[in-house]
């Protein structure tokens, strides 16, 4: 049965012709949403089998993973329900960045009930057209959610609300090209995730766990080519960080390289063309800038930020306040000012090595360095101008720095080359996703890959 009315506040969409306006119940052969199962019942928790997915693991892609699961007892004496395959989700509470945040199930699941689930009639929509038309109407939806700080949206909101609808074949086609460029991005973050799993477990092998050392200590083979194992030694010492290898060297983050605080407070203006400003929200939890969403300020402005320093590639920076401690790397062929509550760190000449640096400030043993130089185990209390450079972190021999610079700087380069080309993929998508949704752009059919 068709709703009588719509609840877009801006009023029912415009089509082009041979499109339609429908409200979401009349495109959906269910629309509800999930329940917690009594958390106090272990007997729905313990040992769970079943993907349980809360509103924060909506990221606006696909699902196929949670981190909680519940057991099938949960189905069957609570009011939780198992979603199929291919159900678009909304988050229907939160701030700003929670609500409407949107995700596509890649395996059945079942949800919290802050999460809407629709399950899309396949003769009147596809799932990924609707979950692209619902992220294109983003906007308008929080702007009918009711409540103050923590706004919420109805199911009946949800329902009635119209989007624009155009045949199969054409949804099919525009799904095609958003799809696949979304498809690409979220190659790229995988593949991010593996090449950053793989210097991480190098750093740790070779500078926390000293496993080519332990292994020749113990007449064990270190399992390297070598002219590599040679550069280790063979035995411990002790330091005041404990048991390092014989002949490396303890010392202040601050004589391995510069600290440099720019001393600036208020912010710049932002304009439409200029120069960058590195924001805390551009650094990534895989110690990557992501200048997606870039900060410009006037050549005036930016002569005055870097006058202490400018961030070049290899450069690094560490933030002072809010997301505290969080880390990256200038990337190459970039250069930017610091934004406020940043400071930058820099190798010193003596230490070429700023692959080494950066593992190094985001590995688990200078975790626990910050915590160690803290009274009350806090990085936030810890993480200053003054106490960056009081931090310690152990030095191998300059031949062993070199090896590891060869080997990790082309992994985090194919980092920086994959940032860079999702950040131009996702502006493309976001150029292109408004224009396809309206019909502004219309397209009959998507070239197979070899005809491209």
């Amino acid at each position: 049965m068709a709703v009588e009315f719509f609840s877009n506040p801006s009023g029912v969409p415009n089509v082009p012709n041979g499109w339609n306006v429908a409200a979401i119940e009349n495109l959906c052969s269910r629309v509800t949403s999930g329940a917690t199962p009594l958390r106090s019942n272990a007997e729905y928790y313990d040992a769970g089998t079943i993907p349980w997915i809360r509103t924060q693991e909506l990221k606006d892609g696909i699902i196929r993973e949670s981190a909680q699961k519940i057991t099938p007892a949960a189905l069957k004496e609570t009011s939780a329900k198992l979603f199929p395959v291919d159900t678009v989700l909304m988050a229907m509470y939160g701030d700003g960045k929670t609500i409407t945040s949107l995700g596509i199930l890649g395996i059945e699941a079942a949800t919290n009930q802050a999460c809407c689930a629709m399950i899309t009639d396949p003769t009147r929509c596809l799932p990924r057209f609707l979950f692209y038309n619902l992220r294109h109407h983003r906007d308008d939806i929080i702007h009918i959610a009711t409540g103050g700080a923590q706004r919420n949206l109805s199911g009946a909101i949800i329902r009635r609300f119209a989007i624009s609808v155009p045949p199969l074949d054409e949804q099919a086609v525009i799904t095609g090209i958003l799809g696949t460029l979304d498809d690409k991005i979220e190659q790229n973050r995988k593949m991010n995730e593996t090449l950053e799993a793989m210097a991480r477990a190098l750093f740790k092998s070779w500078f926390v766990d000293f496993d080519p050392v332990r292994a020749k200590a113990e007449g064990r083979d270190p399992g390297l080519p070598a002219h590599i194992a040679s550069l280790f030694p063979d035995s411990f010492e002790g330091s005041e960080l404990g048991e390092v290898p014989t002949d490396w060297k303890i010392i202040s983050l601050g004589d391995f390289a510069e600290v440099i605080d720019c001393l600036h407070s208020r912010k710049p203006e932002r304009v439409e063309e200029g120069l960058p400003l590195l924001q805390l929200g551009n650094i990534q939890a895989d110690a990557l800038l992501d200048m997606t969403d870039t900060y410009l300020i006037t050549s005036e402005d930016y002569t005055k930020w870097i006058s202490r320093m400018e961030a070049s590639p290899g450069n690094c920076v560490v933030t002072n306040v809010g997301r505290v401690g969080a880390v990256a790397q200038i990337p190459s062929d970039f250069k930017a000012a610091l934004g406020r509550n940043m400071t930058g760190i820099r190798c010193r000449t003596a230490y070429p090595f700023p692959t080494y640096l950066i593992q190094a400030l985001t590995s688990s043993s200078m975790s626990e360095e910050i915590i160690r130089k803290t009274d009350s185990g806090t990085i936030l209390d810890s993480l200053n101008v003054r106490n960056i450079p009081r931090l310690r972190i152990i030095v191998p021999p300059i031949q062993i720095l070199a090896l590891f610079e060869h080997q990790c700087r082309p992994i985090r380069a194919r980092m920086e080359a994959n940032l860079k080309e999702t950040s131009s993929l996702a502006t493309l998508r976001d150029t292109l996703l408004p224009k396809l949704i309206s019909g502004e752009l219309r397209v009959k059919e998507f070239p197979n890959r070899q005809g491209e």
